[in-house]
């Protein structure tokens, strides 16, 4: 039985380097970035749960009780809790005690204004 399979490659320069000072520009820029960038990737990585998504989005209409975010999610308390600590542990929750009720409200106005105009823009995209 034969196949016709066909190995596609991206396309490459046929040279090994054009321009060399640009290049060396590019690759300084990006040797001072080192040490911020997996710290950026693990931030994407948290954002990119919709779970964590719909709560940093519910907690732009205010504070909220971890019940009360549970319950507009449809997650139970100790998977809701969960996130909730992921988020807490990056910065970007404050959580207040009262009583035996937890609380928890964006701290990052910067945070949420990066997410609609995300999602602003994936809608544009999409329409």
């Amino acid at each position: 039985m034969k196949t016709n399979s066909k190995i596609i490659t991206s396309p490459m320069c046929e040279i090994t380097c054009f321009e060399q000072e640009k290049v060396a520009r590019i690759k300084a820029e990006l040797l001072k970035e080192e040490i911020l960038l997996p710290r950026l990737a693990e931030r994407y990585k948290l954002l990119g749960n919709t779970t964590r998504l719909k709560i940093l989005l519910a907690l732009a209409q205010g504070e909220l009780c971890v019940c009360d975010i549970a319950h507009v999610l449809g997650l139970t308390m100790a998977a809701t809790s969960h996130q909730l600590k992921l988020l807490r542990d990056q910065g970007w929750l404050a959580m207040r005690n009262d009583g035996k009720m937890v609380y928890y409200r964006l701290r990052s106005d910067d945070l949420l204004k990066a997410l609609k105009d995300d999602g602003r823009l994936l809608r544009e995209r999409l329409a």
